[in-house]
C-alpha cells in the first residue's frame, strides 16, 4: 500500500502491544516492544503467544515445556522451530500453544500430558512440533489443511478449509464420543460434518462453535446420512398408509454417560450430521431471517436500555425450547408417545401449559426464576419428527389427523396469501431470487393461548427441517409446524387453511440480491453450538449438564452472531448489532451482569451508545473493546480485580492473592468499567485476555488514515443499530396493528410491504458491511478488501431501490393514510419516533415525521462519500488505491444527488395529486409515476381550441396527460414524437405532438416556454426510453409497445417492436383481442416484408396461419396459408388474396391429401392453366379452369389407364373429346358429362374394327349405340395409325401452360410483360433479390448450407451481359446459368424450382401415362424457349436459336459440349438448358419413354437374354463379324496385371471388354449430349481395340463395323434401350443431327431395330 510517509518507519506506528492486569485507576499498561507490528495476539493461563509481522512468532511468560530455562520470563523469546514457515495464526491454550501455517500446516508445542498437542508419547513438546490431521476416510487419505486454532484447558480444536472441525487432548469437550483418553490422533467432529463453521472457540474444558445456518448455497455440500460412530441413519422415515413421519432423532450410545437427568433422556439433542438446525432459514446467506416480523424469540427485542433487562430475561425463556414441558414428562408428552397423534386432551394441555409458560416468564422478569425443574427447556420425543409434504414420497401426501378442530388448525398454520407454494405455505419455496419469506403477522389473537401459541409458531416457523439434497431443492418443503409435536396435514385442510385472512410480510431481503455476493459478505444467519463440561453454565443450555455432543444453543437463534469467546468457565458471543451476550460462570462478575441464572446468554449491561466490536476473556476476567460517542475505541473491564504487586510476585504469592481476593467483597465488577487509560493508547485494534493478564493492540494514527478507517467501521456499526432500533421499534409494531390492513387498501399495503422488504434488504446489507469492516479492523487494516470498493454496485442499486420503494409509498399518499395507525400506537407525543427520525422541525406532523424516518438511510450515502473521502486524502495521487477510492467516493456522491432528487420530484407529485381533481387522480395515480411539469398556468395551450374549453397537460416520467373538463387522454412517453413548428407566423409558437393515433399541435405563450417544454418533454421521452435523459432529442426510430383505443382496423390491438416517427416501422408483434397475431416486417404504420399472421378459427377451434411476404398491410407476394380446416396453399398472394401460381393441398396431412391443385389463380379463384390431383378418385385433370371450375380443353387420365382429352364445360366434360382405354379402345365425339358419351361418335376397337353413329351412356356401363360396324380390309390399318397421332389436338398446348410461373419470374426482373423492361434494372433486381436473401439467411445460418452459401457469394458478381459474344463468354454464360438455377434465392433458380415441382405434380404418379408421352416432351421444349428468352433478355447480345458464335481458332475444343462440323458454335436453348433442367426433370419424363416403349423393350430384351448365353467367339461368329477383328487374347486382371490370356471356345463376356463397359454408361447419363458423347467413346474404344490387333490405321466401313457394333450393345445388356434411343431422338440438339453424332446414333438405333427383329437360326 502506497501511504504518504511520514519521516517515521512503519514499523513503529502499527500492530503496538500493551499489557496489564486488572482495572483500578492506578494501572498503567507495560509497553512490549518487538521487532515488527504485532499481528495477533494468544494468551495463556501464565504465558502468551505473539505473531509479528512476517510470520515469526514470539513467546512470553513461564515456559515451562522450554529445556532451557528462560532467563527473563517477561522480555518475548522467538520460536526459532518456526523460522521459514510462514505463520498466519497463533492459538494459547492454559499450558501449550499452537500455530497455523500459509499452507494449512499445525504445529503444537507445550503441556501434552493430556495429548492436547496431539502428539502420542511426550508429556511435553518443548518445541513447536507439526502435527498431520489426515483424512483416513479418503482414498488415499490426504492430510487436511487447516484455517485456524483454539486450545483450550486439555484439548485443542482446528478449523479445516473445508469447515469442518477436527479435535484432539482429553475430555468431553472434544465432541468425538470416545470413551478412551486422552485422544493423540486429530479426529473429525462428526456432529458439525456438513456444516459450514465459521468460527471456534475453547474454554477451560468447553467448546463453541459459530455455524453459519444452512442455506441454498449448503445444497452442494457433502451430505452425511449415516452416524459415523454408530453407523445408524441419522433420518429415519417411516411410511404409514396415508401420510410419512420423518424423524432426525438420532443419539450416539456413546453420550449417555452424561445424561443422568431424567429431562435430558427426554430430550436427546436431536441434531446429527446435516439436520436442520431449529432456526434454519431457507434463504442464502445475503438474506436474513433475523429481523423477521413475527418476534423471533417470542418478544420484541429492543435496543432501549430500559427495556434490555425484560428482554435479557424473557428472551431466553421463551426462546431456547418452543415448548418447554414438565419434567415428569406431563399429561401432553406422555399421551403423544403412545400414539403417534396428539389427542385432544393433550392439545388442551398443550396450550394451557403453553399459557401458563408465557405467563411465568413473564413474572420472571424481575430476575427470580422458578425451580428449574419446571421450566427446563426441553422438547419431547416428537420434536424430531416431521410431516412431510414431500411429493418425493409419491402422492400420498400426509393426511389429516381430522379430529383436532379446523380452528386449532389454523394457528398453527403459516398464513399466506399464496396456496401455489405446494406445501406449507409458510414458504414460497422458489429458488428466484425475488424469493420471499413470508412470516406470520401476529394479526389475530383471540385468546391468550392462541395468541401465545403464535408467537410459539412464530419461532416454530424459523425451526425448518429438511432433508438435504431431497428437499430442499425447493419441491417440497418440510417444515416443523409445532417443536413439540408433529402435525400430520391432508391436502383438503392444507387448502382451506391457506385461506389469506391474516397478512404475511416480509421483514427479510428479498433473495439473495447479488448471488455471486453471498461469499463475499459475511453471512449473519449463525447459530452458537456448544459442548464439553457445563457445571457453570457456560455451554449456555439452561442447565448445568455435560454434553459431549455439540448442540445448537437455541437462544441465540436469529440473534446475528458473528464472533464468540471463551473463558475459562464463562463465554461471551458478540452480535452484528454490537451487544455482547455472555453466559457461565459469574463468580467474579466476570459476565458483565449481576443477573441469575447465568446459564443462559443474557445482555452484558452497557449504557446506552455503548458498541461493543472485539471482545476476550481470561479466566476470571472480560475484556470488551467498543465504539462511544466518538469513533477512538474505548476498552471495558468485567471481572476480578488484580491487585498490581500480587501480579508482579511468585506465582506462590499469587496464588494466596487469589485466596484473599475471593474473600474480599468488592473486588470484582457489578457490570463493565471502562478503563480510563485506553485513551492514550492510539486506535486499539483488538484486545486478548487469558490467564489474568491482558492485552490491546493498537496503531499509531498516521497521516489520518487508522482513524479513517476506524470512523469508517464505527459509522457502519452506529447505522446499523440504528436502523435495527427502526425495525423493531416502529416498523414491526406498525406492521402488527390490526388496523392497519383496512386503513391501507390492498394496493398501498403492497406498496408497504414492498418499501419493507427493501428496507430490511438495507438493513441486511448494513449489517453484513459492519461485520466485514470490523473484521478488516481486527487484522488487516488496509483498503483493499473494502466491500464498498469492489462491490459498490450491491450498495447503490440497494439505495436506489430502496429510495424508490419510499417513493412509490410517498407519491400514494401513504405516510399520510399511517398517520392514524402511528397515532393510534405512539400516541400524541412520538418521542421515539423523533428521536429516531432525528427531526429537527419544532412541531412536525406525524406524516413529516415519518417520511424523515423513512428517508434517513439515504442520508447514509453522504456518510459514505465523506468517509471514503478522508481515506482518499491518505494516498498519494498516482496510486491505484486513490483511484479506486476516488471513484467510488464520486459514485456514492452522485447517487445521493440523485436520490435527493428523486425525494423531491415524489415531493412535487405528491404535492400535485393533492390539488388535483380527485376523480381523475383515482386512474391517473401510480406509484412509479411522477411530475415533471404541467400547464396549469396556461403556459401551453391546444390550437384551434373552443373559447371555452379547458386544456391542460401534463407531463408525467412515463406519459404526457391531456386533460379537459371531464375527460383526459394518456398519450406513453415511449410513443410521443414532438417536434417544433418552425416560426412562419410571428405570434405563434407552436409545438407538433404526435402519436399513434393522434397529432395534435399545442402553443406555447413564449418562446421560452417553448423551449422549456420541448426540452423537459424530450429529456423525459429520452429517459421513458431507457436512455440518461440529458440528450435534447429522443431518437426518431425506437421500440415501444401500444395499445390501440381508436376505432379502426387496428381497434384494441397492442403492437410491441419498432416505430419510426408514430408509426410501427422495422420488426414487431401486433396482437388482437380476438387472438389474431402478426409478427414480421413493418413499413409506415402496415405490415410490410416478411411476416407471420395467426388467426383463430372459431368454428374449427384451429388457427389459420400465413408465413410470407405482405405489402401495405396485405398478403403480398410469395407465402404459405394453412387453414384450419387442413387445406395448406403455397405460392403467390396479391391484395390477401390468392393470385399468381400456387398449390392447394387439402386433406389432413400433406403427404396423403386427398387432392392437390398446382397452377394459376386469378383473385382467389383457380384460373387459367392448372393440374389437380384427386387422390380419392384416383383422377388427374390438366387444363384449363376458369372460377373454380374446369372450362376449357383439359386432359384427364386415371388409375386404370383411361385416357380422355377435349372440351370441359362447367366442371363436366362437356363437348367434343377423345377417350382412349388401356387396351387401346378409342373413342371421338361428343360428350355431356365425365366420361358419358352423347351424341356423334366413332369407336374404334383395338384390332382396328369401328363403329360411326351415335352414342349414349356411361363409358364402362353399357352404351346404347345407333350407327354402323366397319371391318376394315387389311391396307385399312392405315386408318388406326391415324387416330393415334391425332391425340394432342385438344389439349392445351405446352406454350400456354405455366405462364403465371413465368410471369412471376418475368415481374421479378422488374418487367411487367415477357421481354418488356430493362436490361439494366433486371440485373439490379437480381442483385437486391440475393442481398436481402443472405440477410435473412445470415440471421438464421442453420438454413443455409456451406455449399449453398458459395454458390451465393458467386451469383453475387453480376457477370459482363453487354458486348459480343465470345467462346469464353458463352462458356460464362453457361457457369453462371448453372449456378443461378442453383439456388432459389435467384430469380431463375426459383423458376427453375417451380416449373420442376409442376412438372413433377403432372407427370408423377397416376400421370404417369404413356400416352402423355408427347405432351410432356413438348412441355419440356417450351420450357426451354420461353427460359432462354429470359436469358437473352439478361445477355442481350447472345444469338438467337441457332445463331452462330465464331470460334477465335480451331484448338479451342471444348471437352464436354459436341463440336458441330461448322467453324464456331450454333447457339441453341436446348444445349444451353438442358444441363440445367434435365437433370432435375429426367425420373418422371424417362418413365413415361419407359411405359411407352414397353412393348419393344421386351422383345428386345428377351432376344438380348438369349444371345447372351453363347460364348464370345460364338456370338462374333453369328453376328458375322470378320474374323481378323476377332481378339486373340485379352488381358487378365486377376492373376497379375498386364498378363495376356488366349480366347478359348468357352470364352465369355472378354472380347471387347472396355467398350462393352463404356456403353453401358448411357443409363447414368441425363442429357442427350451427354449419351451421344457415351456412344462416340464406346466407338473409339473398338477402333483400339481392332487397331491392336490389324496393327496398321485403316477405315471403318459400315458393313464392318456395323456387327462389330452390334456384338458390343448386345454384351452391354442395356434394359430399356428403347427409351433412351427415343428420349435421345426426341430432345437432340437439331445441329447434330447430321453430323458424326449423328451417324453413331443412326448406328446405335439401327443396332436396336436389329436386335428385335433378330432370327435366331
Amino acid at each position: 500500500m502506497e501511504r504518504k510517509s511520514s519521516g517515521d518507519d512503519s514499523g513503529g506506528e502499527r500492530g503496538l502491544l500493551h499489557t496489564w492486569k486488572g482495572y483500578s485507576y492506578s494501572v498503567t499498561p507495560d509497553r512490549l516492544f518487538l521487532p515488527g507490528p504485532v499481528l495477533q495476539v494468544a494468551l495463556g493461563t501464565r504465558h502468551g503467544v505473539l505473531l509479528v509481522e512476517g510470520g515469526l512468532v514470539y513467546s512470553f511468560g513461564e515456559l515451562p515445556w522450554k529445556q532451557s530455562q528462560v532467563p527473563d520470563s517477561a522480555k518475548p523469546t522467538v520460536e526459532g522451530a518456526l523460522s521459514g514457515q510462514r505463520v498466519v495464526a497463533v492459538a494459547a491454550g492454559s499450558f501449550h500453544s499452537g500455530a497455523v501455517t500459509e499452507d494449512g500446516g499445525v504445529h503444537m508445542w507445550g503441556d501434552n500430558a493430556l495429548g492436547q498437542c496431539g502428539l502420542s508419547g511426550l508429556s511435553t513438546v518443548p518445541n513447536p512440533t507439526p502435527v498431520a490431521l489426515v483424512d483416513a476416510e479418503a482414498a488415499p487419505p490426504q492430510t487436511v489443511p487447516v484455517l485456524e486454532l483454539a486450545c483450550g484447558g486439555q484439548h485443542t480444536l482446528a478449523l479445516s478449509a473445508q469447515r469442518e472441525v477436527w479435535a484432539w487432548g482429553s475430555g468431553c469437550q472434544l465432541g468425538l464420543n470416545v470413551a478412551v483418553f486422552p485422544v493423540w490422533k486429530p479426529q473429525k467432529v462428526e456432529h458439525l460434518a456438513g456444516r459450514y463453521v465459521l468460527q471456534l472457540a475453547c474454554g477451560g474444558s468447553h467448546s463453541l462453535a459459530l455455524v453459519r445456518c444452512l442455506g441454498p448455497q449448503d445444497v452442494h455440500r457433502p451430505l452425511v446420512d449415516k452416524c459415523r460412530q454408530c453407523n445408524q441413519l441419522l433420518y429415519t422415515m417411516t411410511d404409514k398408509e396415508d401420510h410419512v413421519i420423518i424423524s432426525d432423532g438420532h443419539y450416539c450410545p456413546p453420550g449417555v454417560e452424561l445424561t443422568e437427568d431424567e429431562g435430558r433422556r427426554e430430550a436427546p439433542p436431536p441434531t446429527q450430521g446435516l439436520k436442520m438446525s431449529p432456526s434454519e432459514p431457507l434463504l442464502s446467506s445475503r438474506t436474513s431471517t433475523s429481523n423477521s416480523l413475527a418476534p423471533t424469540d417470542g418478544v420484541v427485542p429492543t435496543q432501549d436500555s430500559e427495556k434490555e433487562e425484560s428482554a435479557a430475561t424473557d428472551g431466553p425463556l421463551t426462546a431456547s425450547d418452543s415448548a418447554p414441558p414438565s419434567r415428569a414428562g406431563g399429561g401432553a408428552v406422555s399421551g403423544v408417545k403412545s400414539s403417534l397423534y396428539p389427542d385432544e386432551q393433550a392439545v388442551k394441555e398443550y396450550l394451557k401449559k403453553l399459557s401458563q409458560a408465557e405467563q411465568m416468564a413473564k413474572a420472571s422478569a424481575g430476575g427470580t426464576l422458578p425451580p428449574a425443574g419446571g421450566l427446563t427447556p426441553a422438547s419431547s420425543t416428537l420434536n424430531s419428527l416431521v410431516a412431510s409434504c414431500a411429493s418425493a414420497v409419491g402422492e400420498r401426501v400426509a393426511s389429516t389427523y381430522e379430529a383436532l378442530s379446523l380452528k386449532k388448525m389454523m394457528n398453527y398454520l403459516p398464513r399466506s396469501g399464496s396456496p401455489a407454494a405446494g406445501g406449507l405455505t409458510g414458504v414460497v419455496a422458489d429458488n428466484t431470487a425475488e424469493r420471499v419469506r413470508l412470516e406470520d403477522s401476529m394479526q389475530a389473537k383471540k385468546s391468550s393461548s392462541t395468541g401465545d401459541i403464535r408467537e410459539e409458531e412464530a419461532e416454530g416457523l424459523r425451526r425448518r427441517l429438511s432433508l438435504p439434497g431431497l428437499l430442499s431443492q425447493g419441491r417440497c418443503t418440510v417444515q416443523l409446524l409445532s417443536t413439540s409435536y408433529a402435525l400430520l396435514l391432508s391436502p383438503r385442510l392444507l387448502r382451506k387453511a391457506c385461506l389469506p385472512r391474516m397478512r404475511a410480510v416480509a421483514l427479510t431481503p428479498l433473495g439473495g440480491a447479488v448471488p455471486e455476493a453471498q461469499e463475499l459478505f459475511p453471512t449473519l444467519q449463525t447459530e452458537v453450538w456448544s459442548w464439553g463440561r457445563g457445571e457453570d453454565g457456560q455451554l449456555g443450555h439452561g442447565d448445568a449438564l455435560d454434553r459431549s455432543q455439540p448442540l445448537c444453543i437455541k437462544s441465540l437463534n436469529g440473534k446475528e452472531v458473528v464472533r464468540l469467546a471463551a473463558g475459562a468457565h464463562h463465554s461471551l458471543a458478540l452480535t452484528a448489532q454490537s451487544q455482547v451476550f455472555t453466559w457461565g460462570s459469574n463468580s467474579f462478575g466476570q459476565l458483565g451482569h449481576m443477573e441469575s441464572p447465568s446459564t443462559v446468554p443474557r445482555l452484558a449491561k452497557l449504557s446506552e451508545g455503548i458498541r461493543v466490536w472485539d471482545m476476550s476473556a481470561g479466566e476470571r476476567h472480560t475484556l470488551l473493546l467498543a465504539d462511544g460517542d466518538c469513533f477512538r475505541p474505548i476498552i471495558y473491564y468485567s471481572g476480578q480485580q488484580v491487585k498490581e504487586e500480587g501480579a508482579e510476585g511468585n506465582a506462590k504469592e499469587l496464588g494466596q492473592q487469589e485466596v484473599e481476593e475471593e474473600e474480599r467483597p468488592g473486588s470484582y465488577t457489578q457490570q463493565p468499567v471502562l478503563l480510563p487509560f485506553c485513551m492514550d493508547l492510539g486506535y486499539v485494534s483488538n484486545v486478548s485476555a487469558g490467564g489474568q493478564r491482558c492485552v490491546a493492540l493498537s496503531d499509531m494514527n498516521v497521516m489520518g488514515f487508522i482513524a479513517s478507517l476506524h470512523e469508517l467501521a464505527s459509522a457502519e456499526r452506529r447505522f446499523y443499530c440504528k436502523l435495527c432500533n427502526i425495525k423493531t421499534q416502529i416498523i414491526r409494531p406498525l406492521l402488527e396493528l390490526e388496523s392497519l390492513g383496512s386503513t391501507l387498501g390492498p394496493a398501498a399495503t403492497g406498496l408497504l410491504h414492498t418499501l419493507v422488504g427493501r428496507f430490511s434488504l438495507l438493513c441486511h446489507l448494513t449489517g453484513q458491511h459492519a461485520a466485514s469492516l470490523t473484521a478488516n479492523l481486527r487484522r488487516v487494516r488496509d483498503v483493499s478488501t473494502l466491500l464498498l470498493l469492489d462491490h459498490g454496485s450491491i450498495f447503490l442499486d440497494s439505495y436506489n431501490e430502496y429510495c424508490s420503494a419510499v417513493g412509490n409509498f410517498h407519491v400514494m399518499g401513504g405516510f399520510q393514510t399511517l398517520t392514524k395507525p402511528s397515532l393510534d400506537f405512539f400516541g400524541k407525543s412520538p418521542e421515539l419516533l423523533k428521536r429516531l427520525s432525528e427531526c429537527s422541525e419544532e412541531n412536525p406532523t406525524m406524516a413529516d415525521l415519518l417520511v424523515v424516518l423513512f428517508y434517513l438511510p439515504t442520508r447514509h450515502l453522504h456518510e459514505y462519500a465523506r468517509l471514503l473521502l478522508k481515506l482518499v486524502t491518505c494516498f498519494e495521487v498516482s496510486s491505484d488505491d486513490y483511484q479506486r477510492l476516488q471513484d467510488s467516493c464520486s459514485k456514492f456522491e452522485a447517487l445521493d444527488l440523485q436520490l435527493k432528487r428523486k425525494r423531491k420530484d415524489a415531493d412535487n407529485t405528491l404535492h400535485f395529486w393533492k390539488s388535483f381533481p380527485g376523480k381523475m387522480t383515482d386512474s391517473l395515480r401510480k406509484p412509479g409515476r411522477r411530475l415533471i411539469c404541467e400547464s396549469s398556468n396556461k403556459a401551453l395551450t391546444l390550437q384551434n381550441a373552443g373559447r371555452f374549453s379547458v386544456n391542460w397537460f401534463i407531463v408525467f416520467n412515463d406519459a404526457l396527460v391531456h386533460a379537459q373538463f371531464s375527460t383526459h387522454h394518456v398519450f406513453p412517453l415511449a410513443t410521443l414524437w414532438l417536434e417544433p413548428i418552425p416560426e412562419e407566423n410571428p405570434g405563434l409558437h407552436g409545438l407538433k405532438m404526435i402519436t399513434p393515433e393522434e397529432t395534435f399541435t399545442v402553443l406555447a405563450s413564449s418562446p421560452t416556454e417553448k423551449t422549456k417544454w420541448l426540452r423537459s418533454i424530450n429529456q423525459a421521452v429520452h429517459r421513458a426510453l431507457g436512455g440518461p435523459g440529458q440528450k435534447a432529442e429522443p431518437p426518431a426510430s425506437r421500440t415501444a409497445s401500444y395499445a390501440f383505443y381508436k376505432d379502426g382496423r387496428l381497434k384494441e390491438a397492442t403492437y410491441e417492436g419498432s416505430w419510426l416517427n408514430g408509426k410501427p416501422d422495422g420488426r414487431g408483434v401486433l396482437k388482437w383481442p380476438d387472438g389474431r397475431i402478426y409478427t414480421g416486417g413493418f413499413k409506415n404504420g402496415l405490415e410490410d416484408g416478411f411476416g407471420e399472421f395467426v388467426a383463430p378459427n372459431k368454428s374449427l377451434n384451429k388457427n389459420d396461419q400465413y408465413v410470407g411476404h405482405w405489402k401495405d398491410g396485405k398478403m403480398h407476394g410469395l407465402g404459405t396459408y394453412s387453414y384450419a380446416s387442413g387445406e395448406v396453399y403455397d405460392g403467390s398472394f396479391q391484395d390477401s388474396m390468392r393470385h399468381g401460381h400456387g398449390v392447394l393441398r387439402s386433406g389432413k396431412l400433406n403427404t396423403s391429401s386427398p387432392s392437390v391443385f398446382i397452377g394459376q389463380w386469378l383473385q382467389d379463384k383457380k384460373t387459367g392453366y392448372g393440374v389437380f390431383d384427386d387422390i380419392t378418385k384416383g383422377e388427374k385433370y390438366m387444363g384449363m379452369w376458369q372460377d373454380h371450375t374446369r372450362q376449357g380443353n383439359g386432359v384427364v387420365v386415371t388409375q386404370f389407364g383411361l385416357y380422355y382429352e377435349g372440351a370441359f364445360k362447367d366442371n363436366k366434360m362437356m363437348g367434343t373429346g377423345i377417350l382412349l382405354s388401356e387396351d387401346d379402345t378409342t373413342y371421338e365425339g361428343e360428350f355431356s358429362d365425365d366420361w358419358t358419351l352423347s351424341g356423334k361418335g366413332t369407336l374404334t376397337m383395338a384390332n382396328g374394327d369401328y363403329l360411326e353413329g351415335s352414342f349414349g351412356g356411361e363409358w364402362g356401363s353399357g352404351l346404347k349405340v345407333t350407327g354402323s360396324y366397319f371391318k376394315p380390309h387389311l391396307f385399312d390399318t392405315d386408318k388406326e395409325k391415324s387416330i393415334a397421332v391425332k391425340l394432342g389436338r385438344l389439349c392445351v398446348c405446352a406454350e400456354d401452360k405455366w405462364q403465371a410461373v413465368f410471369e412471376e419470374c418475368w415481374s421479378q426482373l422488374g418487367c411487367e410483360a415477357a421481354g418488356c423492361g430493362e436490361n439494366t434494372k433486371a440485373w439490379e433486381n437480381i442483385a437486391a433479390a440475393l442481398t436481402t436473401s443472405r440477410q435473412l439467411l445470415q440471421d438464421s445460418p442453420e438454413m443455409l448450407s456451406r455449399s449453398h452459401s458459395r454458390t451465393l457469394e458467386g451469383l453475387e458478381v453480376v457477370p459482363q451481359h453487354a458486348g459480343p459474344i465470345t467462346m469464353e463468354r458463352y462458356h460464362a454464360i453457361r457457369l453462371y446459368l448453372l449456378k443461378a438455377c442453383d439456388t432459389s434465392l435467384h430469380p431463375l433458380g426459383r423458376l427453375l424450382e417451380t416449373l420442376v415441382a409442376v412438372y413433377r405434380m403432372t407427370y408423377v404418379g397416376v400421370g404417369a401415362n404413356r400416352r402423355l408421352l408427347p405432351q410432356a416432351v413438348n412441355e419440356i421444349k417450351s420450357y426451354f424457349n420461353r427460359i432462354f428468352q429470359i436469358v437473352r433478355f439478361l445477355f442481350q447480345d447472345l444469338p438467337e436459336e441457332g445463331g452462330l458464335i465464331p470460334e477465335p481458332t480451331a484448338v479451342l475444343r471444348d471437352e464436354t459440349e459436341p463440336e458441330s462440323p461448322k467453324a464456331g458454335r450454333v447457339v441453341s436453348s436446348s444445349a444451353l438448358l438442358l444441363p440445367v433442367l434435365l437433370p432435375r426433370l429426367y425420373p418422371p419424363l424417362f418413365t413415361l419413354y419407359a411405359l411407352d416403349k414397353e412393348r419393344e423393350d421386351d422383345v428386345y430384351w428377351e432376344c438380348v437374354l438369349r444371345l447372351n448365353k453363347q460364348p464370345d467367339l460364338a456370338l462374333l461368329a453369328f453376328l458375322g463379324v470378320q474374323q481378323k477383328f476377332w481378339p486373340v487374347s485379352f488381358t487378365v486382371a486377376v492373376p497379375a496385371p498386364g498378363e495376356m490370356q488366349q480366347v478359348l471356345s468357352s470364352t465369355k463376356d472378354a472380347c471387347f471388354a472396355s467398350a462393352v463397359e463404356t456403353l453401358q454408361q448411357i443409363s447414368t447419363t441425363f442429357t442427350p449430349s451427354d449419351k451421344l458423347q457415351v456412344i462416340q467413346l464406346t466407338f473409339e474404344e473398338i477402333t483400339l481395340a481392332v487397331q491392336a490387333l490389324v496393327k496398321q490405321d485403316f477405315l471403318w466401313s459400315m458393313d464392318d463395323l456395323f456387327p462389330v457394333f452390334l456384338y458390343v450393345v448386345l454384351r452391354a445388356r442395356i434394359r430399356n434401350l428403347g427409351s433412351e434411343v427415343s428420349l435421345i431422338e426426341d430432345l437432340m440438339d437439331p445441329c447434330l443431327q447430321h453430323g458424326e453424332h449423328g451417324i453413331m446414333f443412326t448406328t446405335l438405333k439401327a443396332c436396336y431395330y436389329q436386335i428385335q427383329h433378330e432370327k435366331i437360326t
